[in-house]
């Protein structure tokens, strides 16, 4: 199947969700047939931090138009955080959307994890993965740590870059949420493996932007 993508929030996220299909198809032995279109990061944190879902959803739909004409047959977004209107959207969305919110409560039902930490945006903490994941227990970080991750994640995403003092954000905030039981780590935002890649943390981790890959290849290849 022909998939769209809306990709650009961020930029490095896009980067992963593509060398991912490609190499997802290639295992198994399918043609990647993929449109990616582009969606502007700093106009996406604006209706993000003004609760704006409504208007996002109208330029997702825009985008989803130009998926159809190029022949697409479902969708998807390459962004955690891109997901805070993604009910608005489903209403409007003329393609069926493969979302990763749906595709990690399936995930985590089948792992037999029971307790679980998050990292990612403030709204994704704090209504634990949009009120959508209800397979497991779901620790977040503490208010101030929240909007601290926010802030780190945020500049990450925009700039498709992390700096040291970003990444022991996040360190710090995954080993408290360990600390008190969590079994592993949710990458809950989709630029996270910029900071975690090649690092030892200190707890167990498991990159949703992965998961939401493998989703995709799954619908792409007509499982």
């Amino acid at each position: 199947m022909h998939i769209g993508m809306i990709g650009g929030i961020g930029p490095a996220a896009t980067d992963l969700y593509y060398r991912g299909l490609i190499r997802a198809m290639k295992a198994r032995g399918a043609p990647l047939k993929l449109t990616i279109v582009h969606a502007d990061a700093e106009t996406l944190v604006r209706n993000f931090e003004a609760k704006a879902a409504d208007a996002q959803a109208l330029i997702y739909r825009r985008l989803a138009d130009r998926m159809v004409a190029a022949g697409a047959g479902a969708m998807a977004i390459s962004s955690i955080g891109g997901h805070f209107c993604i009910e608005e959207f489903r209403k409007i969305s003329p393609l069926p959307i493969i979302d990763m919110i749906t595709e990690m409560n399936a995930h985590l039902v089948q792992s037999g994890l029971k307790r679980v930490g998050m990292l990612g945006t403030d709204a994704a903490m704090e209504t634990r993965f949009y009120g959508g994941v209800d397979a497991v227990e779901m620790l977040i970080p503490p208010p101030d740590v929240i909007r601290e991750v926010h802030r780190a994640y945020v500049d990450m995403a925009i700039s498709g870059d992390v700096t040291e003092t970003g990444r022991q954000i996040f360190f710090e905030a995954g080993r408290a949420m360990a600390a008190e039981g969590a079994e592993v780590v949710l990458l809950g935002g989709t630029d996270l493996f910029l900071a975690f890649d090649g690092q030892d943390p200190g707890f167990e981790t498991l990159d949703c932007a992965e998961v939401h890959v493998e989703a995709i290849a799954r619908v792409a290849s007509g499982g």
